[in-house]
């Protein structure tokens, strides 16, 4: 019997370590993109832009809801936070983009364009705000005179998917529907490099330690130099990928696709440690929490998930509690994991 029970106690154990996401629920429609803060006084924070126009702020580690920013009046395709969670910023179909203060939830400020709005980018100082959308354009704001006008660049030739700065603020990457990824020089205003693919780039992400673009195109994760946009190694997924996130540590990359499910890998060696299926729809976007404990992924189901980089950990919600029973083995250590749902 002391055979029976060492296997029962390993498989109850192989149960409790597998991974269990904490469901954030609240969005009425696909949840498209987020963003995490920077590490704050108040723990780090978490927003969320969806097709409901109705962006939401949450606590990051624990995803719990602290406010909706409201005022869009279409579905919102991008949002972020500046470093501290101070400020926030929205794009959005309704032809703006929004500023928010992010403590008490007002609106700031409403930039108009000429079409939809699809990214927004802080500089780290806040001082500026980069947007890109449908028209084409990449728009710099200087948020001390928002009733300047913006600087404008021009060169993409079809709708812009995702901008952002890198080389602390001086260049600019921009991600578009025409198969391009391309680099730009802040001052000068001129475009450096172009990078072109053979499909559609799904997503973009910038690791600023590092000097790393993280790409997504068809099943492809690519990861290269900002300052130059040379290849420094890809990633194969098994299914179309939407979205995926380099540790902070560049440990793992997490990502998410059009099969439902969220593949775990390797960095250095590209082998797939994990995957599994948590939503019931298309994952959208993946992004690690900056103290690289947990990650986000945002999908067509509507809700927002938050998983573990490291299973069984207490952190968070997540509450890792030894029981107290003796087991046959004092080897065969029983830990029980639970994963309150939030609701």
């Amino acid at each position: 019997m002391e055979g029976f029970s060492v296997l029962f106690y390993d498989s109850v154990w192989a149960m409790a370590m597998r991974q269990t996401p904490l469901t954030c629920s609240g969005h009425t429609r696909p949840v498209v993109d987020l963003a995490f803060s920077g590490i704050t006084a108040y723990g780090y924070f978490l927003i969320s832009a969806c097709k409901d126009g109705k962006p939401m702020l949450r606590q990051g580690d624990t995803g719990d809801w602290i406010g909706t920013f409201l005022g869009h009046k279409g579905a919102v395709w991008g949002a972020t936070l500046n470093a501290d969670a101070t400020k926030a910023a929205t794009a959005a179909a309704d032809f703006t983009a929004k500023v928010w203060d992010a403590v008490s939830g007002d609106e700031v400020l409403t930039l108009a364009h000429k079409h939809i709005v699809k990214t927004v980018s802080f500089t780290q100082d806040s001082a500026c705000l980069l947007t890109g959308g449908n028209d084409k354009l990449l728009r710099m704001y200087d948020l001390n005179s928002p009733e300047a006008a913006p600087q404008e660049m021009a060169g993409h030739s079809s709708a812009i998917k995702k901008a952002l700065w890198c080389n602390s603020d001086r260049q600019i990457l921009s991600a578009s529907e025409d198969k391009t990824v391309r680099l730009w020089d802040r001052s000068s205003m001129e475009e450096v490099k172009t990078l072109t693919f053979d499909t559609s780039v799904s997503s973009m992400e910038y690791v600023a330690d590092g000097e790393i673009v993280v790409i997504t195109y068809g099943k492809t994760i690519g990861f290269y130099n900002a300052l130059s946009l040379e290849l420094i190694k890809t990633v194969e997924a098994p299914a179309p990928i939407n979205s995926a996130s380099l540790h902070p540590d560049k440990d793992f990359i997490v990502a998410g696709g059009e099969d439902f499910k969220l593949y775990k890998f390797d960095y250095s060696t590209k082998e797939e440690l994990e995957s599994y299926k948590g939503h019931f729809g298309p994952v959208h976007c993946v992004r690690f929490s900056p103290d690289g404990e947990l990650y986000a992924s945002g999908s067509e189901d509507g809700t927002l998930r938050l998983w573990q980089t490291a299973v069984g950990k207490t952190y968070g919600l997540w509450k890792c509690v030894l029981p107290v029973h003796k087991l046959l083995r004092q080897h065969n250590t029983l830990l029980l994991c639970s994963t309150p749902k939030l609701e």
